[in-house]
Order: C-alpha cells, then sequence, then structure tokens
C-alpha cells in the first residue's frame, strides 16, 4: 500500500475509486466499505483508495477550543489504522492535516479542490451518517448532486453504504470505544473483527521491572487519551514464530512517581509470562511488536509501595496464566 501525505506527489494514482473517513480502528463497518470500494475500482480500472485525516478532526477542533475534554479517546494509533488499511488490500492511502484551512473548506470546495483536482476520482463511497465541509454542512445528497453537475469530464460516481451490524449492533468506531472503555474486549473483538491490538516500537523505560522480577516491553501511546487503560492479559506478536502469552499494563501507572523518566506519559507495559531465552535480557528493544488485549483483569491500581507492587504484578501473572 502507498501512503502520501496530501496529494501533491507525482507517484499518486491518476484515478481512484475512493472512501473518505477517519477509520479510527478499521472495524467491520469499515471492512465491507473497503471490500465495495475495492470491486468498484477493480472494474473501473482504478486504484482503490482511501482518504483520511490526521488529527482527528474533534481533537483539531478541541485543541482550537481549548477544551480537551472534548477531544475523542482513541481507538487506534496512526500506525495501526495504516496496517489494517494495508491488510483490507487498499492500494493507496491518502492522510490529510485537518487543520485551520482543512476546516474552513466548503463543501463545494472540498469536492473540487480534493475529490476532482486533488484526487481524479472516478467513484466515491461514504457511510450513511457522512457529514463533510465546513460546519458539516455537506451530507450524501449534497455530494451526490454536486458531482452530476460537475463538468462531464469531472463527474464521479456516487454511492452510500447503510450500517453495518452485528447481532443488531450497529458497527462504528463510537461503539468500539464505548465496549473499550468498559473493558468488553470480546464485544470489542466482534466489533473490530480481530482483537483490539496496538503496535509500536519497543522502547528504553526505567528498567524498574527488572528490578522487581517482572521485565517488560514498554510502548509509548503517541495519544493521551487510549480508548481504554488498565491491566489485560495480552498476547505478543513479533518477538518469534509463536505469540507469547503475557499480563500488560495500559496508562499511566499510578503507583510511580511523577518525575518517573515516563513520568506522565501513556505506555503499554507488557510483562511476557516465559521470556524467550534467545532474545537475551535486551533483545526486544527496537523491534516492533503487536500486542493484542485479550481481557481486561482490573482498572490500574494505586500501590502503597513497590513491594505491594510487587505482589499485584504476581497475581496479575497468576490470573492470566489461569485466563490461558
Amino acid at each position: 500500500m502507498r501512503v502520501f501525505r496530501g496529494f501533491h506527489h507525482p507517484g499518486i494514482a491518476p484515478a481512484c475509486a475512493l472512501t473518505i473517513g477517519n477509520f479510527d480502528g478499521v472495524h467491520r463497518g469499515h471492512q465491507a466499505m473497503i471490500a465495495l470500494m475495492r470491486s468498484e475500482a477493480e472494474q473501473r480500472g482504478v486504484a482503490s483508495c482511501v482518504l483520511t485525516f490526521e488529527p482527528h478532526p474533534r481533537d483539531f477542533f478541541a485543541q482550537r477550543a481549548h477544551r480537551p475534554e472534548l477531544a475523542p479517546s482513541r481507538v487506534a494509533t496512526l500506525r495501526d489504522k495504516l496496517a489494517d488499511l494495508k491488510r483490507c488490500g487498499v492500494e493507496q492511502t491518502v492522510i490529510l492535516p485537518f487543520d485551520a484551512h482543512m476546516s474552513s473548506l466548503s463543501p463545494q470546495a472540498f469536492i473540487e479542490n480534493v475529490l476532482v483536482q486533488g484526487l481524479k476520482a472516478q467513484y466515491v463511497l461514504v457511510g450513511d451518517d457522512f457529514k463533510f465541509g465546513a460546519q458539516r454542512a455537506g451530507d450524501y445528497a449534497f455530494l451526490d448532486i454536486a458531482a452530476s453537475a460537475l463538468p462531464a469530464r469531472q463527474q464521479f460516481d456516487v454511492a452510500r453504504m447503510n450500517s453495518y451490524e452485528v447481532h443488531g449492533l450497529r458497527v462504528s468506531s463510537s461503539a468500539v470505544r464505548q465496549a473499550l472503555a468498559e473493558g468488553r474486549m470480546m464485544d470489542a473483538a466482534r466489533l473490530l473483527g480481530h482483537p483490539y491490538h496496538v503496535t509500536g516500537h519497543v522502547v528504553h523505560g526505567r528498567k524498574l521491572g527488572r528490578e522487581l522480577g517482572f521485565k517488560t516491553l514498554n510502548l509509548r501511546i503517541a495519544h493521551n487519551q487510549p480508548a481504554t487503560t488498565g491491566i489485560f492479559v495480552v498476547r505478543v506478536m513479533g518477538l518469534g514464530a509463536e505469540p507469547l502469552a503475557g499480563v500488560a499494563n495500559l496508562g499511566r501507572r499510578p503507583s510511580l512517581d511523577a518525575q518517573d523518566v515516563n513520568g506522565g506519559r501513556v505506555l503499554l507495559e507488557t510483562h511476557c509470562l516465559d521470556w524467550p531465552q534467545d532474545l537475551g535480557p535486551e533483545g526486544a528493544y527496537g523491534k516492533i511488536i503487536r500486542v493484542e488485549l485479550l481481557h481486561k483483569l482490573h482498572d490500574e491500581i494505586k500501590y502503597d509501595s513497590l513491594d505491594a507492587l510487587k505482589q499485584g504484578i504476581a497475581r496479575d501473572c497468576e490470573a492470566a496464566r489461569a485466563f490461558f
């Protein structure tokens, strides 16, 4: 999959079939849309393309209003979103910066500047709740009428996909966020079509885990509001041929001093129940791993001492072994 930041690049496809969205957690509804869009791209002999935005538009508006509480929790990192889109068979993803300029584009200007001139769309597929342009003034009906009113050589087909449901529940990023926030990991997996996961480079930390006897793999989470926090039973991919069972803390680690080397950062700290001996004590640093969160054990706990923390981790490890 080719990834472009903006559409002013020589390698971008000369024509495409397109779907548009934030794709925060490429859930089963997104997957169904992408499959339909790819089919239309194949019939037309053009590239399949996803148009997405970074940051999330609600992040931008929350920052501009100085009200961080308005920003949504994030289901996926950009790395995971792109990896999921690639697994869906998308040929090209275009990431547009959502900024003051983008937020002020009228629906008509968005169509002309982005869809026609920028991406040369021949087919555009949107969801039934699709809104676009300044003040979210554009919708499917506006897009359909505006596309047919363009000069003949610029016109494109417009289609709308109805809501995708699983067991009567509408699949959406909001539903995924709610399931994750409530620790319902199996429900989140049903909506996503796979276990919820976080991918990233293993980074150095304070090395406290090894002092306590529980070496951890640390992944930094760029967004300050992850979709879920707590202690989880996990499975780790990327450190060998087979997945590794483990237990992980996702959050800010309330038992540690705020002046800790990672103080205040959101981290995913994973302890493998059985460490691969061939890696050695330092062998995981810099590797890209995927951690699947299978089951939530409990929320983060503030322990009164390192000894209490050590005992708590030991109990979590026992619970994880029992799960497996």
